[in-house]
């Protein structure tokens, strides 16, 4: 059986951590993750999902700040024949990378070379990709460009979010490791190269990556709400309040002419809230008022009535993909 060390911070980690602890195929021996944060209003600082699983199981439990010295040293203390990485959020040097005998693995959110960096998930599901999935690939020094494994891919569908793609993406590791881990314990697993040409790149999203502009297609718009949703979500200004959005796609419903200038409120269907496009109409599904609930378009309107007629106003929004890694600093 493997001996494995697992760094990782983030809940998107716990099926794969779960199969680990049941398969036989590896012994987690230790875990590397965030120190505790403060989170929520209250501002409570508390323990992170993978330490509170790892602490479940008694198993030594590393938070450095910053990697050191001394957590190198606690990792070769170790002897682990294989680290597994996922959503860590701290950069390995090599000296950390080269420890484990089998070498450090990541568990990378998209199929790669596509989205490399550090919002793949939203950024599939906002570029109106219709699959992405998991890449099981050797680190190295540059950023996501290590051999690859194998990938576990996953479908997205018209309505979901990235919260949802989450979801199915932690539920594909397990699959991907089941395949993978043997071979790499009986020396039998292959790694290809990948296209580096054909390689794009995403980056660290931040609040103001919520703004919405209707001059673009409903198409567009309805992928880039669902892509950041529910961080760091769009909003719009509506009766003078912001409002956030939940769920959108495109309607059928064919524009007049005369309907108005993008962003222009065209009524409402069963479903959602109709806004004038660039071309199309967008429907928006899922909205919140301030200090409210996400709640479906019907509800939301009986509570916060939208006139036919009123025009939303649009904010420029920054392209999330390139085909270069972005630079540190990306704002206007």
């Amino acid at each position: 059986m493997l001996n494995l060390v697992f760094m990782g911070s983030d809940a998107i980690a716990l099926p794969a951590l779960n199969w680990l602890a049941d398969s036989g195929e590896a012994r987690v021996v230790a875990v590397f993750t965030q120190p505790d944060r403060a989170v929520g209003r209250g501002q409570k600082v508390q323990p992170n999902a993978i330490k509170l699983w790892a602490r479940d199981r008694g198993l030594p439990v590393h938070q450095p700040e910053r990697l050191g010295p001394d957590d190198l040293a606690g990792l070769r203390r170790h002897a682990p024949d294989l680290a597994l990485v996922m959503a860590y959020g701290h950069i390995l040097k090599p000296d950390f990378i080269s420890v484990p005998r089998l070498g450090t693995l990541n568990l990378h959110t998209s199929i790669l070379p596509k989205y490399r960096g550090a919002s793949p998930i939203q950024t599939a599901v906002a570029s109106g990709a219709r699959e992405t999935g998991v890449t099981l690939m050797r680190i190295v020094p540059e950023l996501d460009a290590g051999p690859v494994a194998d990938v576990e891919t996953v479908p997205i569908a018209a309505l979901d979010t990235a919260l949802e793609i989450e979801a199915k993406l932690s539920r594909a590791c397990v699959p991907l490791l089941r395949r993978v881990l043997p071979k790499l314990a009986d020396g039998t697993q292959d790694f290809r190269e990948q296209d580096h040409a054909s390689a794009t790149f995403c980056r660290r999203l931040d609040k103001s990556d919520g703004a919405v502009d209707f001059s673009v297609s409903a198409a567009e718009l309805s992928s880039r709400i669902n892509g950041l949703y529910p961080w760091p979500s769009c909003s719009v200004v509506i009766n003078g309040q912001p409002v956030r959005l939940g769920l959108a796609d495109q309607s059928h419903v064919l524009r007049d002419k005369d309907s108005g200038a993008p962003g222009t409120v065209l009524g409402k269907d069963e479903e959602g809230l109709l806004v004038a496009a660039g071309s199309g109409v967008l429907r928006l599904r899922r909205l919140q008022r301030p200090g409210g609930k996400m709640l479906a378009a019907a509800e939301f309107l009986r509570g916060f009535p939208v006139d036919p007629g009123a025009v939303l106003a649009s904010q420029p929004m920054l392209p999330l993909v390139s085909d270069r890694p972005f630079p540190r600093a990306v704002r206007k």
